[in-house]
């Protein structure tokens, strides 16, 4: 059976903690890297569609937070020092975050965390902003009430990366799964896109909307014929992307709500009989 972090890789990491000190950041990066792409080219061709390097990170924060801990390492520091290093790569800046992000989940200085995600919710690297949108969801499960005033207040950010970021970390994926049973949380945030008119949030609305679809078609599909009808331009692009999926199934049911005769989605066009 594949394992992502497997004992030739902790055997390295538990060699790594060893020789943890704080003096030594330059000795830290270089470790850090090399167990991260050792990792990574291990895994076998056919399994890095499934896992990437966000599958590293996020496994490795999950193998050392523990061990970190009990080294008596401060695991803040660690992440903080990792994420602040502009010189570092993306996704060693990334595993800085997912440090903070575990440090969170277990009730750690939740405003200072969250000051970190805010500012990596707009950072300039895209693995960045990637990877902290995956990490922020376990704060989010440990802190919703917080959390939700953090989104209502990051919804009306005038950066649309930060709003996209919003939109983005809550879609309803395996690290989400608690919001399947939640979905008004999700639904409450993701109503203050529906008329958004920036491509990059808007995009990440109707991608989160077709993801619904799969969960709970029924809601999802009040949303959308609302949409459609909202007489909004942005409402009805919204209303459409979030058709893509649906419309494999189900075109004539799609091309109703949407009042059209053609749905074309990249290559693929459906057409009415």
């Amino acid at each position: 059976m594949f394992e992502l972090v497997n004992q030739k890789h902790r055997k390295k990491i538990n060699q790594f903690l060893s020789q943890l000190k704080p003096s030594s950041s330059d000795k830290i990066d270089k470790a850090l890297n090399e167990i991260i792409q050792n990792i990574y080219d291990a895994i076998p061709p056919k399994k890095r569609i499934s896992y990437g390097r966000y599958s590293v990170i996020k496994r490795l924060g999950i193998f050392i937070y523990p061990l970190l801990k009990e080294k008596g390492s401060d695991a803040y520091d660690l992440g903080s020092r990792l994420y602040l290093d502009q010189q570092a790569n993306p996704f060693l800046r990334s595993f800085g975050l997912q440090l903070m992000s575990l440090l969170a989940e277990e009730k750690g200085p939740f405003k200072k965390i969250i000051n970190f995600f805010e500012k990596a919710a707009k950072d300039k690297s895209w693995e960045v902003r990637e990877c902290s949108a995956g990490f922020i969801r376990k704060i989010v499960k440990a802190y919703p009430l917080e959390m939700k005033k953090w989104y209502l207040k990051m919804s009306n950010s005038k950066d649309d990366k930060q709003r996209r970021f919003v939109v983005e970390s809550l879609r309803p994926v395996a690290d989400n799964h608690w919001l399947k049973k939640n979905s008004n949380y999700a639904f409450s945030i993701l109503q203050l896109f529906y008329k958004e008119s920036s491509v990059y949030p808007r995009t990440s609305t109707g991608n989160s909307l077709s993801d619904w679809m799969r969960i709970d078609q029924e809601k999802t599909l009040k949303i959308v014929k609302t949409l459609a009808n909202n007489n909004d331009k942005n409402s009805y692009w919204i209303a459409y992307r979030a058709c893509r999926n649906l419309v494999k199934k189900e075109p004539l049911l799609v091309m109703d709500i949407l009042k059209i005769d053609h749905y074309k989605y990249k290559d693929r066009i459906f057409n009415r009989p």
